[in-house]
C-alpha cells in the first residue's frame, strides 16, 4: 500500500511539475527572455518544485500533528539530497544519455558565463548552509541570521541573472517554447492570464503530491524499519527531482546545451539557498555522519565542475564520470 501511495504521489507530482514547467517555457517566451533566464530561474524552478515541497511540507506537518522527528528527518534528507543529486547523478546521467550521440569525447557547449555564474553562487550558498550545521541549533540569533543570508543570495542571483539576459537575447540566446501550451489545447488562447492559470493549477497538483508523498515516505520508513533520514537522502531526490530532469536530457540531445545545463544549475542554487534556510531556521540541522558525508559530496562534486568551467574546459561527457563515481560512493556507503 505505501509503495502505491507513493507511486500515486509520484504521479500527481509530475504531471504538476510538466504543467508548471510547460507555463514557465510560454512566459519567458512571452517575456521576451533569454534561454539562461528560462533554463537557470523559471525551468530550474519548476523542475524543482517537486523536490522543494517535500521537505517543505514535511517539517511543517512536523509542526501540526505528525511525529517531530519524522518530518525533520524527512526535511532534512530531502533538503542536502536534492543538491547531492544534482550535483553528482543528474550530471553523471545527462553526459551518459548524450555520449551515444556526440561520444564521450564530444564537446558540450552551454553558455559558460551563466553556468560559471550558477555554479559559484550555488557553492557559496550551499557552502553557508554547511557552515551552518555546526552552530548551535540555540544560538537563535547566528542560525536566523545564516537563514537570512541564504534568501538573500538566492534573491541577489535572480537579479544578476536577470540584469544578463538582455545582453544574451541581442546575442541569439532568446527561449523559444519548445511545445504549445496545454491549456491552449482545450480551445482557451495563449495569453498571460491563461498562463498563470496553468501556472496555479501545476503548483496545486504540486503540493498536493507532496503532501501524499510524505505519507508515503512515513510509511514505507516504518515498514522497512530503515531510517526517514536515510529513506528520503536517498529515495526522495530519485523519486522526485531525477524523472525531471529528462527534460535536461532531451534538450541537451537536441544540441539546447544552455537550457539543459541551466535547468540542473538553476536547480541547484535554489535547492542550495531558500531551502537549506527552511532546515537552519526549523530544524535541528544538525551534523550527523550521513549529513556531513551528503554536504561535503556535494561541495566536492560542486567544486570539480566550477573548476572545469573556471579553467575554460571545453566539457566532455567523460568530465561528468567523476560526478557519477561521487554518488556511487555516497549510496554504497548509506546502504
Amino acid at each position: 500500500m505505501n509503495i502505491l501511495l507513493l507511486i500515486a504521489a509520484l504521479i500527481i507530482i509530475l504531471a504538476g511539475a510538466e504543467a508548471f514547467t510547460n507555463a514557465l517555457e510560454h512566459l519567458g517566451d512571452r517575456l521576451g527572455i533569454s534561454e539562461g533566464v528560462t533554463g537557470s530561474i523559471f525551468a530550474a524552478v519548476g523542475t524543482a518544485l517537486p523536490e522543494a515541497m517535500v521537505p517543505v511540507v514535511a517539517v511543517f506537518a512536523a509542526t501540526s500533528g505528525q511525529p517531530a522527528h519524522l518530518g525533520e528527518e524527512v526535511g532534512v534528507g530531502a533538503i542536502l539530497g536534492a543538491p547531492m543529486m544534482l550535483s553528482t547523478l543528474t550530471l553523471f546521467m545527462m553526459a551518459l544519455f548524450v555520449s551515444p550521440q556526440r561520444g564521450w569525447r564530444g564537446a558540450l557547449n552551454p553558455e559558460p558565463t551563466g553556468l560559471r555564474r550558477d555554479l559559484g553562487w550555488f557553492l557559496s550558498a550551499f557552502g553557508l548552509s554547511a557552515v551552518a550545521l555546526f552552530v548551535p541549533h540555540h544560538i537563535t540569533l547566528a542560525r536566523i541570521g545564516i537563514g537570512l543570508m541564504l534568501v538573500t543570495l538566492y534573491f541577489l542571483y535572480v537579479m544578476v541573472t536577470l540584469r544578463a539576459s538582455a545582453a544574451l537575447v541581442a546575442e541569439g540566446h532568446g527561449t523559444e517554447a519548445g511545445h504549445a501550451l496545454y491549456l491552449s489545447k482545450t480551445g482557451l488562447p495563449t495569453k498571460m492570464s491563461v498562463i498563470l492559470i496553468q501556472l496555479a493549477i501545476g503548483l496545486g497538483m504540486i503540493v498536493f503530491g507532496a503532501n501524499l508523498f510524505v505519507d508515503g515516505i512515513e510509511g514505507l520508513s516504518h515498514w522497512l524499519r530503515i531510517s526517514a533520514l536515510i529513506l528520503s537522502l536517498l529515495v526522495v531526490p530519485i523519486a522526485t527531482e531525477l524523472p525531471e530532469k529528462i527534460n535536461s536530457i532531451l534538450w541537451i540531445r537536441r544540441g539546447k546545451d544552455t537550457l539543459a545545463f541551466g535547468n540542473i544549475t538553476g536547480a541547484l542554487v535554489f535547492q542550495g539557498s531558500l531551502l537549506p534556510a527552511i532546515g537552519v531556521l526549523l530544524t535541528p540541522w544538525s551534523p550527523s555522519p550521513p549529513v556531513l558525508l551528503g554536504a561535503g559530496l556535494t561541495l566536492l562534486a560542486g567544486g570539480y565542475t566550477y573548476l572545469l568551467v573556471r579553467r575554460g574546459v571545453t566539457l566532455r561527457p567523460y568530465h561528468f564520470l567523476f560526478n557519477g563515481a561521487c554518488y556511487g560512493a555516497y549510496f554504497f556507503a548509506l546502504t
